[in-house]
């Protein structure tokens, strides 16, 4: 026997929610075989701070998981893109220096459409997420919104990502889809709550891309020439309305055609049909950040209450001329940002901007951002060189910075803004949880008819769940709203009373 089995089979782990028996556990390990002190929060610069690079298990779980699949997408495999221009709508000077909102600019833009959790050849029918990732060409850089048609998300800290795709994703034993297992991670995740309700509901399946709203989903900065921060969230308004698939309508259209999504958007475009999504912000300053009775930098939370305004509309009005060398190409990562707008300390995002880049390195290669569809209109200027597939014209002998012979200023504007830190290291749960609330305030808004195919929808998925992941989901949903709980519960063959009970056992 190994040693280190040994240890572990000493250990016995017996959460509350363990009925009867205790389960012999193997301690956590990083791949060195370094025993895992924390696998359920990154590591962050005191309580708002933002996370730490040092954090190895979080460093070590995204780069192997970026590392999944050659040469398709893990996440995000099924996608669609086309061409466009936005176009600012306000004078937003107040709060960015960030040239594409300037009032008389134009700035061509790249969308892709995705599906999240399905491969590439995957049904556009399947319930899903839809990815809604937008790459602006501006006059200083390349900036990419990257988001989704759900305004949250399933998880608030990025060490738990890889583990969500995993719990989402076939089966590694019988390359088969199970709800099992996915209940399976939520009942330990009630955060999800409210984001498992849009997906249940038929927000999951959309009619086409042209009728569903994009969110960036985290909160980013807007910084203005003075260095003053706001925080920001951004909405997608489409313009042709919000229409989805009904489960009865769900079939039918598959049957008919398992790329609907892709063809509609297609066809209008060569119709001349053009979609247009207005872009919105929703705006706090930073003394904001603690007037809410939730944490407002978390991605499974919404701001209610916080008005929007409309900053410009964008227009797609160009399909792709080659699928490959554009939409498959195409490197969407968080991290590229420009001038006036950086990320929050979103525990989420701060995860993703390390494992976007690194994930479309690994994909396309060293030099994919030189590909046309990802090349900036701006010159780019650095030390950076070599690496496979490097198709630059570099003649200069001066490959470092700084240098007399071949200065590259830095620009004073483009610096970070100045954010204060107290506090220590630490590997706590953000404060101000509020897991349920959302979800409720969620389903009162859908109509009548919208919350029984949810409810039949979810019951019907939650039915095949473990017992112990059954009534634990069910439990979230009760607190979120006893009509809905106590629906879902119905359908997946749970004790209403038994719910009723260990809802009330939870803090929301």
């Amino acid at each position: 026997m190994y040693f280190k089995n040994a240890i572990a089979a000493a250990i016995i782990i017996t959460p509350s929610f363990v009925s009867s028996y205790a389960i012999a556990a193997e301690v956590l390990t990083r791949d060195n075989g370094a025993p895992v002190g924390d696998n359920q929060n990154s590591q962050t610069a005191g309580p708002n701070g933002p996370t730490l690079l040092q954090d190895v298990q979080l460093i070590q779980k995204l780069q192997r998981f970026d590392r999944e699949r050659i040469p398709e997408r893990v996440v995000h495999a099924r996608g669609t893109g086309a061409h466009g221009v936005f176009t600012p709508s306000a004078d937003i000077s107040n709060l960015t220096i960030a040239q594409l909102f300037k009032p008389g600019t134009q700035t061509p833009v790249f969308v892709r459409f995705s599906s999240v959790v399905h491969g590439n050849h995957s049904p556009e029918t399947l319930r899903d997420p839809r990815g809604f990732a937008t790459k602006f060409y501006t006059q200083e850089g390349n900036w990419d919104l990257v988001g989704n048609n759900f305004p949250t998300f399933f998880i608030r800290d990025a060490i738990k990502f890889p583990d969500m795709v995993h719990a989402f994703k076939p089966s590694p034993k019988t390359n088969l889809g199970d709800m099992s297992r996915t209940f399976d991670f939520f009942q330990h995740i009630p955060e999800s709550t409210r984001t498992l309700t849009e997906l249940l509901s038929n927000n999951g399946t959309p009619v086409s891309y042209r009728f569903m709203d994009g969110n960036g989903v985290h909160a980013y900065k807007f910084v203005n020439a003075q260095g003053q921060v706001h925080y920001v969230k951004f909405h997608w308004k489409s313009l042709q309305g919000i229409k989805n698939l009904t489960p009865k309508e769900v079939p039918v259209v598959q049957g008919q055609d398992f790329s609907h999504m892709t063809t509609d958007l297609v066809n209008s475009i060569n119709r001349g049909e053009f979609p247009k999504w207005d872009l919105y912000v929703q705006v706090i300053t930073p003394e904001d950040l603690n007037k809410f009775d939730f944490n407002p930098l978390d991605a499974t939370k919404i701001w209610p209450n916080v008005p929007s305004q409309k900053i410009g509309q964008m227009v797609l009005n160009k399909n792709v001329d080659n699928y490959f060398q554009e939409t498959e190409q195409v490197a969407m990562a968080p991290s590229n940002i420009v001038p006036g707008i950086e990320p929050s300390e979103d525990r989420l995002l701060q995860g993703r901007l390390f494992s976007y880049a690194d994930t479309q390195i690994y994909r396309i290669g060293t030099n994919g951002l030189s590909l046309p569809i990802n090349r900036p209109v701006t010159k780019v200027n650095n030390g950076n060189q070599d690496g496979s597939m490097n198709i630059n014209h570099t003649t200069s002998d001066v490959n470092y910075e700084p240098s007399a012979r071949e200065p590259r200023p830095q620009a004073n504007h483009a610096r970070y803004s100045v954010m204060p830190l107290t506090g220590t290291t630490q590997q706590v749960k953000i404060q101000k949880e509020q897991n349920f609330k959302q979800a409720g305030d969620l389903y009162r808004s859908f109509s009548v008819s919208d919350r029984k195919d949810l409810i039949q929808n979810f019951g019907g998925a939650l039915a095949g769940a473990d017992e112990q992941a059954k009534y634990k989901i069910a439990s979230f949903l009760y607190k979120a709203d006893p009509e809905y709980g106590a629906g879902v519960a119905k359908v997946a063959k749970a004790d209403v009373n038994r719910v009723k009970a260990m809802a009330e056992q939870l803090e929301d």
